[in-house]
């Protein structure tokens, strides 16, 4: 049952927005001690979905996600809710505003549940690196999430809430979507307000749903996009699709394991031959997506920690943040000392011209881009990899927020009992396309 015929229950009066919040919290008393996936519930969401079947049983108007449970990475705002980033340096702070996705969300009906594990201050990319303990991955507990948004992806997965919200930076929705086996949507830079988000990287940075559905995804989307007077990154858009003839099929050979880019492969030849697409094989930059998103983000997220001086915000990140917010926060601290000028940061921003210039062309040939979205199978929770490793499963996600566009992760199969995503990019405001490709897979 897919999240339009839920509500439609809902509304019916067969299924009623108590007994929702209900059901899920029963699954959340029971499993969430073993996942660690909620840090903390919304003790107002019983009252709330009251509210919501009082007006249904009264002829009222409800939203379109009225009675549906949302649960929201500890990373965006929700007025009354702690919002501690899954770091001590926040670990008591309550957000004192609603995010814009959050009061659009309400305004439609949902009920957020509550706020879910990531990685701390989304820095990381295998759910490991919360202050709180690692997030566990629903269909495997040995194994990680993913990251940086573990906890909404496992949420979806555990089946703790209906949808999820999560912000990517590099892959940190699409990451976790493709190791728990559920749907993960960025969109376009700019489509979704940023006000409310704690962000990392501020050029990077945007919210998107994980789902069980590419229809859900979308149906989120409707809700949560447009302009905002508080984000000036925003704009109002209307989400494009064009007649879809050439599929791009990016040979990840050299980059992802023989099995995973085999799998990717097979299915795109399949999808090309059922819609009758021609495919064309097309080069990313793959070589230098890493080194220019890390320069980028050790910088960004170095300016960006500074309002956490432990006089304002918590407490002082630089003494009470863990090894991965130390090691951006020193990375970021050297890359701008003013010896350098700016030099490092000016030359990522020279690479990254050189990628959204790629992707123009490119676009130019085909219709959309078929690639896998992590490259390896995910390793076991606390297994000793280096930080090359770990920063290698985002080199197929960290395109598209280089380059600003949408990309979409939805599951693919299995390899060794573990879950793949296979990834969908398109043009900036291209949507529409990945969403009926995502479909027809």
């Amino acid at each position: 049952m897919n999240l339009k015929q839920k509500v439609k229950q809902i509304k019916e009066g067969k299924l009623s927005a108590v007994e929702n919040v209900m059901q899920f919290g029963e699954k959340i008393k029971k499993d969430n001690k073993k996942l660690n996936i909620f840090l903390h519930l919304n003790e107002n969401s019983i009252n709330e979905a009251k509210e919501i079947d009082s007006r249904i049983k009264n002829n009222k108007k409800t939203g379109k996600l009225a009675g549906l449970c949302v649960a929201i990475k500890s990373n965006i705002c929700v007025k009354h809710l702690t919002i501690n980033c899954a770091s001590k340096v926040l670990e008591d702070f309550t957000a004192p505003y609603d995010a814009t996705v959050i009061q659009k969300l309400k305004a439609e009906d949902a009920i957020v549940i509550g706020m879910v594990n990531m990685d701390e201050f989304a820095c990381g990319g295998s759910g490991e690196t919360s202050a709180f303990g690692p997030t566990k991955n629903p269909e495997n507990l040995e194994l990680i999430p993913g990251g940086s948004s573990s906890g909404s992806a496992a949420a979806v997965a555990a089946d703790f809430c209906d949808f999820a919200l999560g912000s990517d930076t590099g892959g940190s929705i699409r990451n976790p979507a493709s190791h728990c086996g559920v749907v993960g949507l960025k969109p376009t830079y700019g489509a979704v307000s940023r006000y409310g988000l704690l962000d990392m990287t501020m050029s990077f940075d945007q919210i998107g749903p994980l789902t069980k559905t590419t229809e859900d995804a979308e149906l989120v989307l409707s809700v949560i996009k447009g302009q905002d007077n508080f984000d000036s990154t925003t704009q109002e858009v209307n989400f494009k699709g064009k007649p879809r003839k050439v599929l791009g099929l990016v040979d990840t050979a050299d980059f992802a394991t023989p099995e995973i880019t085999k799998l990717v492969t097979e299915k795109a030849k399949e999808l090309a031959e059922n819609q009758n697409l021609k495919i064309k094989t097309v080069k990313l930059p793959l070589d230098i997506s890493l080194e220019t998103y890390y320069i980028m983000v050790y910088t960004e997220f170095f300016s960006a920690t500074r309002k956490y001086d432990g006089r304002r915000f918590g407490k002082l990140i630089d003494q009470f943040g863990g090894p991965e917010v130390q090691r951006r926060i020193i990375g970021g601290s050297e890359i701008t000392k003013a010896e350098f000028e700016g030099k490092y940061y000016r030359e990522a921003l020279k690479a990254r011209n050189l990628v959204v210039k790629e992707f123009e062309k490119i676009f130019k040939e085909v219709d959309a881009i078929i690639l896998p979205t992590v490259p390896k199978l995910a390793h076991k929770i606390g297994e000793e990899i280096t930080i090359k490793e770990l920063y290698a499963y985002d080199v197929f996600t960290v395109l598209a927020n280089l380059a600003q566009t949408p990309g979409i992760s939805i599951p693919l199969g299995k390899i060794d009992n573990k879950n793949i995503g296979i990834q969908i990019l398109a043009d900036k405001w291209n949507e529409k396309q990945i969403f009926e490709l995502a479909k027809n897979i």
